[in-house]
């Protein structure tokens, strides 16, 4: 883990404000750790399992989610940060990504700012991909366009390390259909756009 990443057994000190996702497998939180905004991703006991079961689940997939946002830094690609990663709860502390949702503001962007936008994203998936790095659900909804106008990456729940072509395939397989799906008026001139960054970025070889 990088410099700002800090391990520990609790997740003490943290006060959430709301929940902004229940989703299947964890509960994602706004809130304050010692003075930072946060986001909190926990990831839930599920009483159905064997209880040793699902500890280590739920710690493996902790640790492994901390690893890919690490590494998706490293590789340049912006993703909220790691303050503190509690294997123990299945918890993860992340940085505040203060923006809107690629998939609320594509639609309204203007021609050149969208194809701008798509273009950023596809050579951040290049990037990911040349370091053998899988988002797993690459969809506008897990894209951030923080105030600075840099496009963050969010949700690496599903990612994975991987150099077959089958798997970077499936990230750009769901981009094209969360295009398709949710901006599809404009489907068409973004996973252009997007397929011209991500070849700039990793090259047609």
């Amino acid at each position: 883990m990088d410099k700002a990443t800090h391990t520990e057994s609790s997740t003490e000190g943290f006060v959430e404000e709301r929940v902004i996702y229940n989703g299947a497998e964890a509960t994602i939180s706004l809130g304050t750790w010692h003075g930072f905004k946060v986001a909190r991703k926990w990831r839930r006991p599920k009483p159905y399992r064997i209880e040793a079961l699902d500890e280590t689940l739920r710690r493996t997939r902790t640790v492994h989610e901390a690893q890919l946002l690490h590494d998706s830094k490293e590789a340049g690609v912006p993703v909220p940060t790691v303050l503190l990663l509690s294997p123990e709860e299945g918890t993860l502390l992340l940085s505040y990504i203060d923006g809107e949702r690629l998939r609320e503001i594509l639609d309204v962007s203007e021609p050149d700012e969208r194809v701008s936008q798509c273009r950023q994203v596809g050579a951040m998936a290049g990037r990911l991909h040349a370091t053998g790095i899988v988002h797993g659900d690459l969809t506008t909804s897990n894209m951030i366009l923080g105030v600075d106008r840099r496009i963050f990456l969010i949700d690496f729940g599903l990612g994975s390390y991987s150099w077959e072509s089958e798997d970077m395939g499936v990230d750009l397989l769901l981009m094209r259909r969360a295009l398709n799906s949710t901006h599809y008026r404009i489907a068409d001139e973004c996973f252009r756009a997007f397929m011209e960054g991500y070849w700039e970025e990793l090259g047609p070889d």
